[in-house]
């Protein structure tokens, strides 16, 4: 058995994590032919996706952030202001972005939420769980959820 000695730091280094994310694309692209036929395509790049809901007044009601990777819409963020929730908007929000994600190729969709956020709401959208991590943050369950478009 071989001992080596390293030396590990701790500090937040913006030129090894671009190293790093690097190395670690090379690594999965030489091991897996699917991540090799994405190089170079459109598909490699995340594309941004947002979609605004705007009130009578042009203020902001409600929006969704996301963004398009290869054949899957990621949802980060979706809200909608207290006074017009119940209103639809949410559920409008999110079938645009479906709809605008079907146009880029997507065949499916993904989301987090916690427990006090809306899983209800996902679910109502077609959303099936697919993951479940209690206590993350503690006291907090957090649900992985997932949808196929078209």
């Amino acid at each position: 058995m071989v001992c080596r000695m390293f030396r590990i730091e701790t500090e937040v280094d913006k030129a090894r994590r671009d190293l790093l994310r690097s190395r670690l694309r090379d690594t999965n692209t030489a091991a897996s032919p699917v991540l090799a036929a994405l190089r170079g395509t459109p598909g490699e790049r995340e594309a941004p996706l947002h979609v605004w809901g705007l009130d009578a007044a042009g203020d902001l009601a409600g929006g969704l952030v996301g963004h398009t990777w290869t054949s899957w819409l990621h949802v980060t963020y979706l809200w909608v202001d207290t006074r017009h929730r119940g209103t639809g908007l949410g559920a409008r929000l999110l079938a645009e972005a479906e709809r605008l994600a079907a146009a880029r190729g997507c065949a499916a969709a993904r989301v987090e939420t916690w427990d006090f956020q809306a899983p209800g709401f996902y679910r109502r959208q077609g959303y099936e769980v697919v993951c479940v991590i209690p206590d993350y943050p503690p006291g907090i369950t957090e649900y992985t959820l997932t949808k196929r478009l078209g």
